[in-house]
């Protein structure tokens, strides 16, 4: 290749990482293509070909475009990493975690591969192992707030609740403003029978996020166990008000519920169905 055909590759290329920046894929994959099309084995440009593919969801061709990176570059742990993000949007979990395994393989303290790894065996209901890789993700990356979040969420299938809770604290710890960890957090102490302490999670959570009915009507779970009824059916309204078809059912079969049954405001918020619009 000539000096000036190798200047022509890399504005090609620098073109690409630019218009993927903007989120301009398509012109993007352009750019790659016409570097690729002066220089077929160059392996940064099928990877962030595959990049781009893959943020338009194209995943089939992302895995190819990643394939043929790993083809001129074996030991790239970053397209053995992406290539096992687009099998495992694609259901493809075991071929996910054979991907991150060759990540991990090149590169052994790479937390984005342990963490990728631990959701598609949490995918694929291996709770153990996914903690496992969490774990190691924590390990070289101990302020990922994600890896602990995620870690909760495996134990939380474990039914581990103790420690479901104190990896959500440490994922809060990491980020206050976290709403999953806090309504996470809430269900496992809600679980626990620690009534006050989920009602207290939940609160926080609201005021992150005060328009979710499921964060409604989990306290209003809470107060209905406590025997609060005037709190639980202000909550429970408020949920229906948000996602009636889905918490009228719910509240109607949930046993949290049973002592207010009785309760006219609670058997008129159950029954009562909004006029559809015409």
């Amino acid at each position: 290749m000539s000096q000036a055909q190798d200047v022509e590759v890399t504005l090609f290329f620098q073109k690409g990482l630019y218009l993927n920046k903007q989120k301009a894929y398509e012109a993007a994959i352009a750019s790659y293509e016409a570097a690729l099309n002066l220089k077929p084995d160059y392996p940064d440009a099928w990877y962030n070909r595959g990049n781009s593919l893959y943020h338009l969801g194209r995943f089939e061709q992302a895995i190819d475009s990643y394939s043929q990176a790993i083809e001129y570059q074996p030991g790239f742990p970053e397209a053995w990493n992406n290539r096992g993000n687009a099998l495992d949007e694609l259901g493809r979990y075991q071929e996910a975690i054979y991907s991150y395994d060759n990540a991990i393989k090149y590169r052994a303290d790479y937390h984005w591969a342990w963490y990728n790894r631990g959701i598609s065996l949490r995918n694929m209901e291996r709770y153990e192992e996914a903690v496992n890789s969490y774990d190691r993700a924590i390990e070289f990356k101990p302020d990922y707030y994600w890896a602990w979040y995620s870690r909760g969420l495996a134990l939380r299938k474990l039914g581990q609740l103790e420690r479901v809770v104190a990896s959500y604290d440490r994922a809060l710890e990491l980020k206050p403003d976290f709403e999953e960890s806090w309504t996470n957090r809430g269900n496992a102490l809600y679980h626990m029978g620690n009534i006050d302490d989920a009602i207290e999670s939940y609160d926080r959570a609201l005021a992150l996020k005060p328009d979710s009915a499921t964060i409604w009507y989990n306290k209003a779970c809470c107060y209905a166990l406590q025997g609060k009824s005037d709190l639980a059916y202000e909550h429970l309204r408020r949920a229906i008000e948000l996602n009636p078809d889905e918490y009228r059912d719910l509240a109607q079969s949930n046993a949290d519920f049973a002592a207010l049954r009785r309760d006219n405001r609670f058997l008129s918020l159950l029954s009562f169905r909004a006029p559809r619009e015409s």
